[in-house]
């Protein structure tokens, strides 16, 4: 069986960092491309940070969080992680990790077939 777990979402105040965790089982890990992605309420999901599989040599950002977020992988823990520095208001969502099978990055969410079941983020000004 398939499991994502998230963890490291709280509540911080704006300018701080938060670092989220996501551990795998059930899959080979270094076989899967992983994203972060983000749903506030009333919004669609969106990514927030793509990385490729094995070497995690390609990672994807787009403007809203570039040069402030950054994701790693470590295949020996089954873990990506998402490093957030200079949260904003505007971070606060609900933030998911997502597998997809093969090498490259995606931005889109029906790239991805397995998802978490997510960790709050709440940045207050």
């Amino acid at each position: 069986q398939v499991q994502l777990v998230e963890s490291g979402g709280g509540l911080v105040q704006a300018g701080a960092s938060l670092r989220l965790s996501c551990a795998s089982s059930g899959l080979t890990f270094s076989n899967y491309a992983m994203g972060w992605f983000r749903q506030a309420p009333g919004k669609e999901r969106d990514i927030v940070a793509a990385i490729s599989w094995r070497d995690g040599g390609t990672t994807y950002y787009p403007d809203s969080v570039k040069g402030r977020f950054t994701i790693s992988r470590d295949n020996a823990k089954n873990t990506v992680y998402l490093q957030m520095n200079s949260l904003k208001p505007e971070d606060t969502a609900v933030y998911f990790c997502a597998a997809r099978w093969g090498s490259g990055t995606s931005a889109s969410e029906y790239q991805y077939n397995r998802w978490g079941q997510g960790t709050q983020v709440t940045v207050s000004s």
